[in-house]
């Protein structure tokens, strides 16, 4: 079987990981039955389907078609007989307790089709185990959506040991089709890759505190404001709920052993049941303001400390054969929102380094959290890190965007969706490679800028990194020189430089906008500058060059309301030059760069350098332009166009 041989998804359990699974597949065009074990929990769950949609319909994300087409696709049922009956892929999202999960197995394999695959939404418990209840565990996997399933992009693919390629492959392929990036997971291991790296470090995040070693304040600032994570770890278990994350480090800790002992601090809090933001009261008071994190409480025992114990856990998945490095930093950044994949971060703080810390609390304590994993050991007696050493590899990585190449333009993606594409200072450094690259290489005529994803351009600068330390001002203002003279060189560039701009572009991203000669966006669009929102100022050139597109009046009225503007009411700003279906952005904006860069290139680097020196100076303007109109005159180009347009062709510029 095959993806186009599946049509029909049973999904089990209609709860909120559930009903989310199940929209998700409607959207996708397969026809869906809901099932739950009443009348009331499978109708709550379709309520919540039919809201869901609407408010996609409602932000433009879907159309109200798209959106009652899907609904249609969805039917809620309560007998398992039902729901499973025509089934060609069974996924399951019930509670998470190994016992419930195998009796409703017990009861799908007796009505399922004998060619229907099984699928369970466990974030942690085994698949092998789960598979053994049923008589196809050769056609059993896990299937783990992130919460919530509609916005999250990661679907992590698990392997039980008797799983064959065939029903990994075909389940990826039906992820891929509901538009989500699946990461497989080789090996069945309690937690997988992002629970099993997330979790322990929640718990070590909790024996810091629990030991004395470190404040709530300090942990979360170092977490959230140093490594950048999007909130500190304490915030992270009240959002999650901590008895969730307990319960996961329960089954580690049976499984695995004492190296994952749930901290005595995070079962008091179970114990007194006060779980979190749901149950008001966890580690932060969400009755009262909630959690308020510092962003200049860094610590660096801290940060070295969880950098220890996570670069333990990757190196513990890579040499159980879990998963590689590139399929472990793929899978915590889409699912955790980590702004950089763990492996990659343990390599810039060097594995020497992190292991020593493992080694010399492991001789203090002799906790077994501590006790340093034999792969670990091997890397770092080598030499290597996760990714090699430092020799492998002598040309550009980069790690925030990437270069694509389409016949004569060079294709710059903004490339951190699970952060919106946001503008971070290691971003900034790589723009400003990319451009330097792309504008001194001959055969690129123009380039073309877009984000990953269908979300956002870019919704702005990553403040959350830039707020690390307490927002230092000498810091800030070389910040945004960085900023200015990285967008700068987009402006300045000899070759036309195109923005695609489809979802946010907002703040840090509409400065980077602005810097492009055209600017194409889609009908979802949003956009604005909402620096004043926070009490500051375009920083990346945003208070000159959108009064250069737009006038000072209407610059001043963006920046002024920090509202967003809806892509049309840009356009008649004169911002946007063009606004088309959400569908036809990318193609569109290719087809624009494209043209550009058949363009002639020597008249379009002078006609860019004039207008960029006529802004403030028009007589300086007026001088380059004489000059270049003469220099143009004894072109090849010249001839090549006069020659093109006397025999009514498309004339092919060389750029001589």
């Amino acid at each position: 079987m095959d993806v186009d041989d599946v049509e029909t998804i049973a999904v089990l359990g209609a709860g909120n990981m559930g009903h989310g699974i199940a929209e998700v597949a409607a959207l996708a065009g397969f026809e869906v039955h809901m099932r739950d074990i009443n009348e009331e929990f499978v109708r709550k769950g379709y309520d919540q389907i039919e809201w869901s949609l609407g408010k996609l319909a409602e932000k433009d994300q879907i159309s109200e078609a798209e959106a009652d087409a899907a609904l249609e696709r969805v039917t809620a049922v309560v007998p398992v007989e039902d729901a499973v009956a025509d089934a060609d892929l069974i996924v399951e999202a019930v509670p998470e307790k190994m016992d419930i999960k195998k009796d409703v197995y017990a009861d799908v394999e007796a009505h399922a089709p004998d060619h229907a695959v099984f699928a369970s939404n466990t974030s942690s418990l085994s698949i092998t185990e789960l598979s053994e209840v049923t008589d196809r565990e050769e056609r059993f996997c896990g299937m783990h959506f992130f919460n919530p399933p509609v916005r999250m992009q990661l679907v992590e693919v698990i392997s039980g040991a008797h799983t064959d390629d065939a029903t990994l492959d075909l389940v990826e392929d039906v992820a891929e089709r509901m538009g989500k990036t699946p990461v497989r997971v080789r090996k069945d291991s309690p937690g997988f890759i992002v629970n099993r790296v997330l979790v322990p470090l929640m718990n070590e995040a909790a024996w810091l505190v629990h030991e004395g070693e470190a404040t709530i304040e300090e942990v979360d600032s170092t977490t959230k404001y140093d490594l950048g994570l999007p909130m500190g770890s304490f915030e992270l278990a009240d959002q999650v709920g901590i008895d969730v994350g307990v319960h996961v480090l329960e089954y580690m800790h049976e499984v695995l052993g004492d190296a994952y002992e749930p901290c005595p601090l995070l079962t008091e809090k179970v114990d007194n049941e006060t779980l979190g933001k749901k149950t008001g009261e966890g580690f932060y008071d969400y009755e009262n303001g909630g959690a308020d994190v510092p962003s200049d409480a860094v610590s660096e025992d801290v940060k070295h400390a969880l950098l220890a114990v996570m670069a333990n856990e990757v190196a513990g998945l890579i040499g159980n054969d879990v998963a590689d490095a590139d399929a472990i930093d793929k899978a915590v950044k889409l699912g955790a929102g980590f702004p950089d994949g763990p492996a990659k971060m343990a390599d810039a703080a060097g594995l020497d380094a992190l292991l020593e810390t493992l080694d010399e609390r492991h001789e203090a304590t002799e906790a077994e959290r501590y006790a340093a994993v034999d792969y670990l050991r091997e890397l770092v007696d080598a030499g290597e890190g996760f990714y090699g050493g430092d020799d492998e590899d002598d040309g550009v990585d980069f790690e925030t965007i990437r270069i694509e190449r389409d016949g004569k333009v060079g294709h710059i993606v903004l490339d951190r969706p699970h952060r919106m594409n946001t503008i971070s200072g290691e971003m900034l450094d790589e723009l400003g490679v990319a451009i330097d690259d792309l504008d001194g290489d001959d055969d690129v005529r123009a380039v073309l800028v877009t984000g990953e994803g269908d979300r956002a351009f870019s919704a702005g600068a990553d403040v959350q990194s830039m707020a690390a330390g307490g927002g230092d001002p000498l810091h800030s203002v070389e910040l945004s020189r960085k900023g200015q003279s990285t967008f700068g060189k987009f402006e300045a560039a000899d070759v036309p430089v195109v923005a695609g701009i489809d979802g946010y572009c907002l703040g840090g991203g509409m400065e980077f906008s602005t810097c492009a000669d055209m600017r194409i966006a889609s009908e979802r669009s949003e956009l604005g500058q909402p620096e004043h929102n926070l009490g500051l100022l375009p920083g990346w050139g945003g208070t000159q060059r959108l009064r250069h597109i737009v006038g000072e009046g209407r610059a001043k009225e963006i920046i002024f309301t920090a509202d967003r503007y809806e892509a049309e009411e840009m356009e008649r700003y004169g911002f946007l030059n063009e606004v088309v279906a959400n569908d036809e952005l990318e193609d569109r904006a290719m087809e624009l760069a494209k043209d550009l860069a058949a363009g002639p290139p020597v008249a379009q680097r002078y006609t860019k350098r004039a207008m960029l020196a006529g802004r403030d100076d028009t007589d300086a303007g007026l001088e380059i332009e004489a000059q270049a109109f003469g220099q143009l005159m004894n072109t090849d180009d010249l001839m090549e166009g006069v020659m093109a347009f006397m025999s009514n062709e498309e004339p092919e510029f060389e750029g001589k």
